[in-house]
């Protein structure tokens, strides 16, 4: 797989103050990544998860959609300000029900399929560690229930491109899809994506179409595996830290932070919220 060569990100994405404040009066709900996007360097830090209070008193949806696993999904849904999280890059989604105190699951394939997969990955696994030096199983890993994510810069050495894409050929020629985070690669037997399961979530949870109303959405994301969400949200934003992956990107979004991850994200709630207190 050879590095793809696309326009540079300064030709296709505005500052998110360019952003028209019509589409702000009549945003909905926020939805956002977390690595990288709401993290800086692994950590979230305060202002960051302060913007995320305040996105919650705002009165807007807000929804994290994400490559990381259910264990920690499970524990997001239940203790952030969210009305849901979608994880394993579009698995499922989990929400806490306040009604009857409880949190709830669901998943796109049912216990059997996914124990299935589960054995198929674990070949993928052995494969990739083989066949790629420098490389590790995530340490997530254990908590996930739907795909396989290996590491290349969160807990190991940075990794290189052609490394990379040694890993994401792997996962192809055995059958899977795989994306690219800013930390892992992640893989998985299914056709889904993060933007599959946001449809469904948003259709199940609250009635509504979202190909009729997305551009009542905002999404905020910073890397390859982000693209499908880029593609279709006419509102998107990347925090800055998207420049890093925009050489390696076909869909990038339409506006930009000028803050790299959380302070980004901040910077971008800060600004809707802002703006939402004018109307």
């Amino acid at each position: 797989m050879k590095a793809r060569k696309y326009a540079e990100p300064a030709t296709l994405m505005k500052p998110i103050e360019t952003m028209n404040p019509e589409i702000i009066k009549n945003l909905r709900g926020f939805f956002f990544d977390i690595d990288d996007t709401f993290t800086t360097d692994g950590k979230i830090r305060p202002d960051a998860f302060s913007a995320l209070w305040d996105l919650h008193a705002s009165g807007l949806k807000v929804v994290p959609i994400t490559g990381r696993p259910a264990g920690w999904c499970d524990h997001m849904a239940r203790m952030w300000p969210i009305d849901g999280i979608i994880g394993e890059n579009g698995a499922f989604y989990f929400w806490y029900d306040d009604r009857e105190k409880k949190l709830k699951k669901r998943f796109l394939d049912n216990d059997d399929v996914r124990a299935g997969k589960r054995q198929r990955l674990q070949q993928v696994r052995e494969k990739i560690l083989a066949a790629v030096p420098g490389t590790a199983v995530a340490s997530d890993q254990a908590y996930r229930e739907a795909d396989l994510a290996i590491d290349f810069r969160e807990d190991v050495s940075p990794l290189g491109w052609n490394e990379i894409d040694r890993i994401c050929a792997i996962f192809t020629e055995c059958g899977g899809t795989c994306k690219i985070s800013s930390i892992h690669v992640n893989g998985w037997f299914g056709d889904y994506d993060k933007l599959q399961m946001t449809k469904i979530f948003v259709r199940e949870q609250w009635g509504i179409d979202l190909d009729s109303e997305k551009d009542r959405y905002i999404f905020c994301g910073d890397s390859p595996n982000d693209e499908p969400m880029f593609r279709y949200f006419p509102n998107s934003a990347g925090v800055n830290t998207v420049r890093n992956y925009s050489h390696r990107m076909k869909f990038l979004p339409p506006f930009l932070t000028t803050g790299d991850g959380g302070s980004g994200f901040a910077e971008l709630v800060s600004f809707i919220i802002r703006h939402k207190k004018e109307e």
